[in-house]
């Protein structure tokens, strides 16, 4: 199990790697090897996670999920396929964290009076810079 946060783990069986060439300058040796990861997990059909948090990730994931609710997650920084690894999972460790915070609800405020006043003043002040653009009256 990996634990992401005191309610959410992850069991190593939801996740699904696959290993690819990477892309990029390498050499002769980068043609032969597939270091780059790619990470796949399906949020949708996870009993570890929970709903609310499902919808905040699927938002925060945005092209990087599937119609299917597959998160794929690609890393190929690195030239080393253990570090790709880490990294890939590091990041989607990352992406639920920030997924289980809830949003802060919004506190509807009203314009204080000082700034509603600047404001008028500011357009008073336009408006007499427009005036004087038009031709003079005789």
């Amino acid at each position: 199990m990996i634990r992401v946060t005191h309610r959410i783990s992850l069991d190593e069986s939801e996740l699904h790697e696959e290993f690819v060439r990477a892309s990029g300058p390498g050499g002769q040796h980068v043609n032969k090897t597939e270091t780059a990861v790619q990470l796949r997990f399906d949020v949708r059909n996870s009993p570890n996670i929970p709903d609310d948090v499902k919808a905040r990730l699927a938002k925060l994931a945005g092209s990087r999920m599937t119609q299917d609710g597959v998160l794929i997650i690609q890393a190929d920084g690195y030239r080393s396929q253990l570090r790709n690894r880490e990294d890939a999972l590091e990041r989607l460790i990352d992406l639920i964290r920030d997924a289980s915070v809830p949003p802060k609800p919004r506190r509807p405020t009203k314009p204080t009076f000082g700034s509603q006043q600047r404001r008028l003043e500011g357009k008073a002040v336009r408006s007499q810079v427009k005036k004087m653009r038009g031709k003079p009256v005789e």
